[in-house]
């Protein structure tokens, strides 16, 4: 068995909704690059992949989209049960989009299938092995397809963490909110095929998925090292504090950061540049305001690849704060530029980064104390910062490249289509 023909699903794909876009966009593209033929089918906002992937576009209602989320369509936007279905979740404060995609996935591959011929080409729907990305939606539970899932971390940690910094209203608004988490509980433990990015992962898959260890194989995601790369020629901005905040939500730490540069700031000059976008009325945003920390925060929104890899040769150290991290994508690439690392102990993160003192410095998380020493001791001290940075490089090319993720990736394909072969289209899942 050579190259496969893949169909890997991401309910929503955009790179810049989080690291789930960016581990469509890199995984699809060095699966290709190994000879598989990939397609990725994806709801909106769409992913933007590279040559060799085809893409199926699978649209929804997009309630959720800018400027206008929580919209209510028009009247000639409905086109079946599934649009109404996404609706009437929403409506009662819950978060569609896993359900009604999985189920849009799973009509669109048995129409496929049912036009599908041993003689068909590459792009006619018909697939070796089906790979979903985190979605855990009822809708997979009718794949035909070998299938094999991602969980980059269950979404039930962002749920406990978000519910312990709630109360009121907000608390029971919450616990709606993350309701799909149940049916995602109860597609995994189906599952015999489920690929996590870290050991840390991987235990809490376990816990809250109730997906036992055997089933699952941890294959660490990657960065591209050729992009992510250190240049001598850019200079370090004495002071510049980098860190990345794909969702500013209580996980990532960011309040937490904001309270330890506002430390450093009564000690010396300190600059953040926040790789990302505040919330309105969230608890970093606050504590820029009280702290006066306007003119030493920096949001930038949305960014190039090019651009965040300028940020990241420029600062002086980078910081990840996060309270959990399932691998954490941020640490990698700020390592592969060679640029000094603060992480916190939460989750995965020391797996990714080693041990405290090899290629970071690392401290509890929620700890805006002890972040604001460990980022005072790199500032200080340069001959640390380079010893950190050439040390986090060389970690990098050695264990985290996304070609050797598409490699471990497919090894898991071959599994789950052999077993299949020797189960039977029907006995692929537990019950």
């Amino acid at each position: 068995m050579d190259g496969l023909k893949v169909g890997l699903l991401t309910y929503r794909g955009n790179p810049f909704s989080g690291g789930q876009g960016i581990y469509v966009r890199n995984l699809s593209r060095e699966l290709a690059r190994a000879g598989h033929q990939v397609t990725v089918l994806a709801g909106p906002p769409y992913p933007v992949l590279d040559e060799g992937v085809r893409l199926v576009r699978l649209p929804s209602l997009d309630l959720y989209r800018e400027p206008d989320p929580f919209r209510m369509p028009r009247r000639d936007e409905y086109r079946d049960w599934i649009d109404l279905l996404e609706v009437g979740v929403m409506m009662t404060a819950g978060f569609p989009e896993p359900l009604t995609f999985s189920l849009r996935a799973r009509r669109w591959l048995a129409r496929a299938g049912r036009h599908a011929a041993a003689t068909c080409p590459p792009d006619c729907g018909h697939f070796d092995v089906i790979h979903d990305n985190q979605c855990l939606g009822y809708g997979l539970l009718g794949v035909r397809q070998p299938l094999v899932a991602t969980v980059h971390h269950p979404i039930q940690v962002d749920r406990d963490i978000e519910l312990a910094a709630a109360t009121g209203f907000r608390r029971v608004s919450l616990r709606r909110w993350y309701g799909f988490t149940t049916m995602q509980r109860r597609v995994a433990r189906r599952l015999r095929h489920v690929i996590t990015v870290s050991e840390a992962s991987a235990a809490q898959v376990t816990a809250h998925l109730g997906v036992p260890r055997q089933r699952q194989t941890v294959v660490p995601v990657g960065t591209d090292t050729d992009l992510f790369s250190p240049d001598a020629s850019v200079p370090r901005v004495p002071g510049r504090v980098v860190t990345t905040a794909s969702a500013d939500v209580p996980l990532k730490g960011l309040a937490v950061l904001v309270e330890a540069i506002a430390k450093l700031r009564t000690e010396r000059p300190v600059e953040l540049v926040v790789i990302g976008t505040a919330r309105s009325g969230g608890a970093a945003a606050d504590l820029v305001d009280r702290y006066g920390l306007a003119d030493a925060v920096r949001f930038t929104g949305r960014v190039s690849d090019a651009e965040l890899v300028d940020h990241l040769r420029r600062a002086q150290v980078a910081v990840v704060p996060s309270l959990f991290e399932g691998f954490s994508l941020p640490a990698v690439e700020a390592m592969a530029c060679a640029t000094p690392l603060v992480a916190t102990t939460g989750g995965a993160l020391p797996e990714v980064v080693g041990p405290d003192g090899h290629a970071a410095l690392l401290v509890p998380p929620g700890d805006a104390q002890a972040l604001a020493a460990a980022l005072g001791r790199i500032l200080d001290d340069p001959d640390l910062g380079a010893r950190l940075g050439a040390a986090g490089r060389a970690r990098v090319v050695t264990r985290f490249t996304w070609r050797a993720a598409a490699d471990r990736t497919a090894e898991v394909y071959r599994r789950a289509i052999a077993e299949h072969a020797g189960r039977g289209a029907h006995g692929r899942t537990e019950r």
